[in-house]
Parts: structure tokens; C-alpha cells; sequence
């Protein structure tokens, strides 16, 4: 028979795993989806269902894009496909490594709401208030958009000897905001972007101060695992979502909250829908332009949301590069974990597992031909 694909042609390239002749090549014929993506594919008129499952095995093609743990697929608010890895289902918590520093961005725009905090007020650091100190310049904007100034490398080589594993796991481990709050300025605060999961803890600090004035890491941990609970996993119906906390009590909000993919997802969908869930306000939607908004120091970057947008030159591409959809926001962690929300599409993914540096862009060739074949609404 012809070796006819129409407009799902791309598959032959999207899913390495799948065995593909070439067209008039013999005409042989195309491999099937496999059973476990296809039984995790519901019925929907928004995407062709086999061609939904050939993406979903691209995506669980370990040699191409490491090993995914979960996906799930989210349109219009109902799950489309889902599926999971060998030891891994749905109440699994997983790391979200920095999708937690998205998390954090929500927490502080709840207290910024509230009248608890403010955006462009000096940061309420006691230790920068003092005269002369520079980094009394430093507003929740600038710790939000990665543009505080502080001294930081977030990566190095060898890996231990960056700023972000020695605040996680080595001399600043027990006390993460004191290692990053003593950071001396590199840059005058706001002047450029430099990603840090640094900064994020900064604002746990801040955000666990303005809960509580103890010094107790008992009641520091209690207190916001109390207003977690209260304001953002109770209205989202999130049960299995549970953040660390360092040895001072406070939330280690950089990269520390687990969950599984299906909570993963009421993140995603909170900010798809302008931070409303369920008909019930959690988040100002302000705040979620905010977050998905554009950064004066990096075009791809918002407020503790990656934005799909062309970088300035030298910098590392991220989410698509730019391709696909203008209005996808993601949120993206080490290793490979991704939420991608793109509101044009009433579209949420959730991609969890292990990559490689390596298998990176794989990954997000990956993610971009699953998103497109879902249309703009």
C-alpha cells in the first residue's frame, strides 16, 4: 500500500523509537503506536489519538530523552493522556528540582496580594538596611526576575563547587538564605539577568518571615506549611505536594518541592487559567502576567517563569527557542523536568524523569511536536 502519512508525517522523525521505512522505500508498512501509549490516550476530538500515542512514545524513548517518569497531558481542564514509567503512577511525589522556584513566584504573589509584602519596596532584609550597603537596593522585582546583583554561579565545574550546591549541600546547607543573603554585589541590583536559585531563597526567607518572627525552625517550618496547606494545596486539591525545609525552618523554595505529576499539572492549569482554580481566585491574575511577562534583562525569562521567546545572543536557548507557540510559558528543572503551559491551546504538560545535558534538546523537539498537535482554540 503507498507510504502515506498526511499531516502526521513529522512522527517519522518525532519518535526515534518507532521503526519507520522511508516512503518508496519498499512501501513497508509504519510500526503501530505501542500498547502502554496508546491505552494511556483517552478518547478526545482535540488531538488524532494515534498520532497523540506515537509523540507519547517519543517521549519514553529512554536512549533519546533519558528516562521519563511521567507525563500527563492536560486539555481544556481534562487529562488527555497519562502515563508512567516502570515503579513510578500518579501519587508518586517527584523532585521538581526549579519547577519549585516557580511555586515559590506564586507564594510571593499571594503575599504581595495580601499587603504582606511589596514588588518594588526594598527587599525587608535587615542586613542590607543597613547605611551604605548597597544591596539595599534590592526589590522583590529584581529577586523575582533574577536581576538582585548578587554574587552567584549557578553552575561550575566541577559541579560541587558552584554557588547552588554549596548553598544546598555543603557549608550554606543548614542555613541557605545566611549563604546567600551575605553574597556580596557582582552587579548594581536590576542592571542583568543571572539565573540563581540564590535568589529564591532569599524570597523563602522573606516569605517565611513575614509568616512568622521565630528564630524556632519548628515553628518557622510550621507556620508555612500551615499557610502552604491553607492557601495553595487545600483550593488546588493538592495531596501530594510536600516542600524540604533547611535545618533553620525554612523552605528550601529554589528546589526542594516534590510532587506528583498530577499536582504537577494543578500548578500548570492554575496558570493557564490566570491563577483561578475551580472558579476560585488563589493567585491575582495580574500577577500571572507578572510572572509569564517580559524581563528587561532577558527575553526568555519573566518572573520565575521561562518564557518561549528568542534569547539574546550567547545565551543558552530555552523552552522552544522561540518556535511554536509565542504565548507558552514554562517551568523548567534540572534533569529534565518540565510544565509547559500554553493558554492559546487550553494546553498543560507535565514531563517528569532524568535527562541529560546531552538529551536536552531532544527533549524539547520532543515537548514542541507534542504541544502541536493540539491547535490554537
Amino acid at each position: 500500500m503507498p507510504c502515506a502519512l498526511s499531516r502526521y508525517k513529522w512522527v517519522a522523525v518525532f519518535a526515534a523509537v518507532i521503526s519507520l521505512s522511508a516512503c518508496g522505500s519498499g512501501g513497508e508498512e509504519i510500526a503501530p503506536p505501542s500498547d502502554e501509549s496508546l491505552a494511556a490516550v483517552a478518547d478526545t476530538p482535540a488531538a488524532n489519538r494515534t498520532a497523540l500515542a506515537y509523540a507519547i512514545d517519543g517521549l519514553f524513548d529512554e536512549e533519546a530523552v533519558g528516562e521519563t517518569r511521567a507525563l500527563l497531558v492536560i486539555h481544556d481542564g481534562k487529562p488527555v493522556a497519562e502515563r508512567y514509567g516502570e515503579g513510578f503512577g500518579p501519587d508518586v511525589p517527584q523532585l521538581g528540582w526549579s519547577l519549585s522556584k516557580t511555586v515559590t513566584g506564586l507564594i510571593v504573589g499571594m503575599m504581595v496580594a495580601d499587603g504582606s509584602l511589596a514588588l518594588d519596596a526594598p527587599a525587608p532584609v535587615a542586613r542590607w538596611e543597613r547605611s551604605g550597603d548597597p544591596r539595599g537596593a534590592i526589590t522583590l522585582r529584581h529577586l523575582l526576575q533574577m536581576r538582585s546583583g548578587l554574587r552567584h554561579r549557578e553552575t561550575a565545574q566541577p559541579a560541587y563547587a558552584s554557588d547552588a550546591a554549596r548553598m544546598l549541600y555543603r557549608d550554606g546547607r543548614d542555613d541557605m538564605a545566611h549563604y546567600a543573603l551575605t553574597q556580596p554585589l557582582d552587579h548594581d541590583a536590576g542592571s542583568q539577568f543571572a539565573y540563581s536559585t540564590a535568589d529564591t531563597q532569599i524570597l523563602s526567607e522573606i516569605a517565611t518571615d513575614t509568616l512568622t518572627q521565630s528564630r524556632e525552625p519548628a515553628v518557622r517550618q510550621a507556620a508555612m506549611q500551615g499557610w502552604l496547606q491553607s492557601r495553595l494545596y487545600e483550593p488546588l486539591g493538592l495531596t501530594t505536594m510536600r516542600g524540604e525545609y533547611d535545618a533553620r525552618g525554612t523552605l528550601i523554595g529554589g528546589a526542594m518541592f516534590h510532587a506528583g505529576a498530577r499536582d504537577w499539572g494543578r500548578i500548570g492549569e492554575l496558570i493557564r487559567r490566570g491563577g483561578s482554580y475551580d472558579g476560585v481566585s488563589v493567585v491575582p491574575r495580574g500577577w500571572i502576567r507578572f510572572m509569564g511577562g517580559k524581563n528587561p534583562s532577558d527575553g526568555a525569562y519573566g518572573a520565575h517563569l521561562w518564557r518561549n521567546h528568542v534569547r539574546e545572543e550567547g545565551r543558552d536557548a530555552v523552552v522552544f527557542g522561540g518556535r511554536g507557540p509565542s504565548d507558552a510559558v514554562a517551568a523548567l528543572g534540572h534533569r529534565g523536568q518540565f510544565l509547559l503551559v500554553v493558554p492559546s491551546q487550553k494546553l498543560t504538560i507535565v514531563r517528569l524523569g532524568y535527562s541529560t545535558a546531552a538529551q536536552q534538546n531532544t527533549l524539547n523537539d520532543r515537548m514542541l511536536g507534542l504541544s502541536e498537535l493540539f491547535p490554537a482554540q
